[in-house]
């Protein structure tokens, strides 16, 4: 990821670039502390040796101190980078969260493959911020500052620290080119299939309908096994790399051990620039596991890292704003002029179209065919809802100017979407600063007379979110009063008169009518009765 796409994260006054400095400089802390340690434990042994018990006490004593103190910085090193990541997340929430509420026209993102992302890959930059961004750092400063230290014990012996850090570099690097592309196929087949179940519950209803339950069955399995493979692709990579990492390290401490071992009992088959004595053999031997030390840890945190970016590139991809679609409704509530253009709308294998239309401004066009013919998708494609494949819609004679329409709609669909609440709340919902008698108009011109009157506490009788005690009918003269509520230049109804009865439907028919006058109206029905009635026909085949 670009540094440019990065966020500033501040915490205390300091930008997530310099907590991270700071804990990084604590990580060296801890490493200073490992020299005191070495440095006490060399003298106090040495001492023994030549029998001085105060040099023995005051080594034991600092040996001490610098243990208790090294434990002291490695928690505080913890807990600062723990916090940095908090703060991180907090501002990815802050990023991401907001653009959930807005869908590009036309995405193919599934709604639970958004939340998906916006919960689960937050919580995957976690390790990123937490461990490898302070210990990338503390990984250079802190084995040059051990190597440095050691060399006062042996020249030989820090240069061969020196060495062996090359095959730490050549790992880390085969590690992180394959861990990043397997990091990424995880997250996309992790939000795959949590979009996949979060999508086929919502529409469980339809799924038992047509039982199509094995197929959907089969289908959620598939995703669930392609997430199980690529998740131990990732394990199989971290546990590969951890692997080599240890091993190296492990065969650079045996090397230098040797070294040193040989040289104190004078049996190295060449010719060595110096010669050690028990005191500083011991000093390098305990510097040499605290000088591959930090490396291990960023080669624990490597994984971290890897995945960390890969859920940043996604986080990023989710926050970043749509580009912007012309708008070219120069007058705000005039009617717009709307024309399919070979629109085609593609739901995977399910093609609709092409189709092409001219719809009538300030008159009602009828959209009718058979069920699955794509009456409805075509109105979802007019409020950015449905994926295009090809085509275009115009919008007063501009392309692609969806965006125009925004707050422009009155939309009505076939099943009435209730709050819990009153009934006027939910007649409201179509306009926030509408006034009670701007709701009681919208609702008798809905033909809700008759129900407010029935009820004891008129439009203030309250429901639940399934609309218990309401008819069909009701529901939808509810959405029928939210569009008029609203008031807009643009109506879309989807099956405004579906399932009711012949009266219910042909007072339905006068209200669009009456009302729909010199408003651009488009409604998708099966009606015979209410397509004769429109000004324009459109026959899906």
């Amino acid at each position: 990821m670009s540094k440019s796409k990065k966020p500033e994260i501040l915490s205390q006054g300091r930008t997530e670039r310099q907590q991270a400095t700071l804990v990084s400089a604590l990580w060296i802390g801890d490493a200073a502390m490992a020299v005191v340690f070495a440095g006490a434990l060399a003298a106090s042994v040495t001492a023994i040796g030549h029998g001085v018990a105060s040099t023995v006490l005051a080594g034991a004593t600092v040996m001490i101190g610098a243990a208790l103190l090294r434990a002291g910085v490695q928690f505080k090193a913890t807990t600062a980078g723990q916090r940095t990541a908090q703060n991180a997340k907090r501002d990815w929430r802050a990023r991401i969260y907001p653009s959930l509420l807005q869908a590009a026209p036309g995405s193919r993102r599934m709604v639970g493959e958004q939340i998906a992302d916006a919960v689960d890959r937050i919580e995957d930059i976690d390790g990123y911020h937490a461990r490898f961004l302070p210990l990338r750092r503390a990984a250079v400063v802190a084995p040059l500052l051990i190597a440095a230290a050691a060399a006062f014990g042996s020249p030989v012996a820090a240069a061969i620290m020196i060495v062996t850090l090359l095959p730490f570099a050549v790992g880390l690097a085969l590690a992180g080119s394959a861990s990043s592309a397997a990091a990424a196929r995880q997250f996309e087949a992790l939000a795959r299939l949590s979009g996949l179940f979060i999508d086929r519950v919502r529409a469980l209803p339809v799924i038992i309908g047509f039982g199509a339950e094995d197929r959907i069955t089969r289908q959620l399995g598939g995703a669930t096994t392609e997430v199980a493979d690529r998740t131990l692709a990732v394990l199989r990579v971290a546990f590969v790399s951890s692997a080599i990492i240890e091993f190296f390290a492990a065969l650079s401490v045996a090397l230098l051990a040797v070294y040193c071992g040989f040289n104190l009992l004078g049996l190295l088959p060449f010719p060595a620039p110096e010669r050690l004595d028990l005191g500083r053999s011991l000093f390098v031997l305990a510097l040499a596991p605290e000088f591959y030390l930090p490396m291990r840890r960023l080669a624990a945190a490597y994984h971290d890292k890897q995945t960390g970016m890969a859920a940043m590139e996604r986080l990023s991809a989710l926050a970043t704003p749509s580009s912007p679609i012309p708008v070219s409704a120069e007058h705000p509530g005039v009617p717009p002029h709307l024309v399919f253009k070979a629109l085609v709308i593609e739901y995977g294998d399910h093609r609709i179209g092409p189709v092409s239309f001219d719809f009538p401004v300030a008159a009602m066009t009828a959209i009718s065919g058979p069920t699955g013919s794509g009456k409805s998708s075509l109105l979802a494609a007019l409020l950015g809802l449905a994926p295009i494949g090809g085509g275009t819609i115009r919008v007063d004679d501009c392309a692609d100017a969806i965006a125009s329409l925004d707050g422009q709609i009155g939309w009505a669909g076939q099943v009435t979407a209730l709050l819990p609440g009153t009934i006027a709340q939910n007649i409201a919902v179509a306009r926030a600063d509408a006034t009670p008698a701007d709701i009681a108009r919208a609702a008798e011109r809905a033909g809700l007379g008759a129900l407010i009157a029935s009820r004891p506490a008129g439009l203030e009788t309250r429901l639940d979110h399934s609309g218990s005690g309401l008819s069909g009918g009701e529901r939808r003269r509810i959405g029928i009063a939210r569009v008029l509520l609203k008031d807009a230049p643009l109506w879309l109804l989807d099956e405004p008169t579906a399932d009711l009865d012949a009266a219910a439907a042909a007072d339905i028919e006068a209200i669009l009518h009456e009302a729909g006058r010199g408003r651009t109206v488009i409604v998708a029905t099966h009606s015979a009765s209410l397509a004769a009635s429109a000004d324009a026909h459109l026959v899906l085949r």
